[in-house]
């Protein structure tokens, strides 16, 4: 038996190895994730969005940005104190974001979108609602994600997503609440 777990341990410390070689690839997107904007744009709100103790997929969540992907959020301050602007990774994300999306369940929903494209760069202004479960009937949040797509020709990522959300001295203009 020892013997057994020696080979296992091996095992382990090659693939801990392997998991933190520069050359590794996560697993790709599933093809209906990133086969146009609007596929691209739902998964990234279902990947983020379950209940209570809901485990988030956070593999298929990496797999929806480019390679040197970004997020930021803006982080309005209350009367005359200047905003700050917090960058981070998908990675950072998730695990800035991740305990607490799971312990407080959080369903963030598309309402609105206004899209500009050219060529292969897209730009949504996605108007969102959050709501710790799907019964709730008024959300706790709402802002506005400005996603930047990018597409290869095939299939389309996420370069990055900034956001802000609102609040008493910052209400969202009624053309970003309608789809345009």
């Amino acid at each position: 038996m020892f013997k057994s777990l020696s080979m296992m341990a091996v095992a382990l410390a090659a693939l801990g190895v392997l998991m933190q070689d520069e050359d590794f690839t996560p697993p790709g997107p599933a093809p209906e994730d990133v086969a146009s904007p609007d596929a691209l744009l739902a998964a990234v709100y279902d990947v983020i969005s379950g209940g209570l103790g809901e485990a988030r997929d956070w593999d298929r969540f990496r797999s929806l940005f480019t390679p040197d992907g970004r997020m930021a959020a803006v982080v309005s301050k209350a009367g005359d104190d200047p905003a700050s602007l917090l960058t981070m990774t998908p990675e950072d994300y998730i695990e800035r974001a991740g305990p607490s999306l799971l312990d407080g369940g959080f369903y963030e929903v598309e309402v609105a979108r206004t899209t500009e494209r050219f060529g292969n760069v897209l730009h949504a202004f996605s108007t969102y609602e959050g709501r710790r479960t799907l019964e709730d009937e008024e959300p706790f949040l709402s802002g506005v994600n400005s996603f930047q797509l990018v597409s290869d020709g095939t299939t389309w990522r996420v370069h990055s997503i900034l956001w802000e959300a609102e609040h008493a001295e910052l209400q969202i203009p009624e053309r970003y609440r309608e789809s345009r």
